[in-house]
């Protein structure tokens, strides 16, 4: 986005919210992402993006197989709002789909089993490469197709009789761990600059009331200067 734009979107902000934009923005990753397939409660998968959000995860890829993915407002509590996400519809073969979409950008996507066999939380080994984290649906965990196409596997320690944790327990206690992880170890997770301000303008936009309509005048009057088609990442 055109600078003199982003300049003139800021003038409908705060200062104080410009600066707490700015300092979200220098904690946010990309170093770990999200994969959730075919979850069903509205709760838990608005409890698991607002986790991501307060743990500094931008991107969040859904995969919709029997369930249409919905967020729980209450819950949520506009987490989604300031989140990156990604929805791939039902389709045949679907979830190996968007794993090979995270692959090719660099990810290596772990499953999160209940196999006391794989490598625990911290254990796991975070400088080897960008993660992509797959979490399945409540019931049945990831379907056979992610356990099949996912590179490595992870597991959370458990002493009770229960087999397994609920997912939004699992994906907060995974992430607070990994995120700890990169954060206290010598790995590039921050985003670019190229991708902060794609975010950033994102935020503008989602802050803004009517900021297609303030885009839409700004082009007007200093036409070929903004392409709508290249403002967010």
């Amino acid at each position: 986005m055109h600078p003199e734009l982003i300049k003139h979107l800021e003038s409908f902000i705060t200062d104080r919210r410009r600066e707490l934009f700015l300092k979200v923005l220098a904690e946010r990753t990309r170093y770990i992402t999200v994969i959730l397939e075919d979850l069903y409660q509205p709760h838990n998968a608005s409890a698991v993006l607002r986790s991501c959000e307060c743990f500094g995860i931008q991107d969040i890829h859904i995969i919709e197989k029997k369930n249409t993915f919905e967020v729980h407002p209450d819950i949520v509590l506009g987490a989604s709002k300031w989140l990156t996400i990604h929805k791939y519809p039902p389709q045949e073969m679907n979830t190996k789909k968007t794993f090979s979409v995270l692959k090719a950008l660099g990810y290596r996507v772990v499953a999160t089993v209940p196999d006391p066999s794989e490598v625990t939380v911290d254990q796991f080994n975070l400088s080897k490469g960008k993660i992509a984290l797959a979490f399945g649906t409540e019931l049945t965990g990831l379907s056979r197709e992610a356990i099949q196409s996912a590179d490595e596997f992870l597991y959370i320690p458990m002493f009770g009789f229960t087999e397994s944790f609920n997912i939004s327990v699992s994906a907060g206690i995974i992430l607070y761990a990994l995120t700890s992880g990169i954060r206290n170890n010598h790995i590039r997770w921050k985003l670019t600059p190229e991708e902060q301000e794609g975010i950033y303008v994102q935020w503008l936009q989602n802050s803004i009331k009517s900021s297609d309509g303030i885009i839409a005048r700004w082009n007007k009057k200093y036409p070929g200067k903004y392409d709508k088609n290249h403002d967010l990442l």
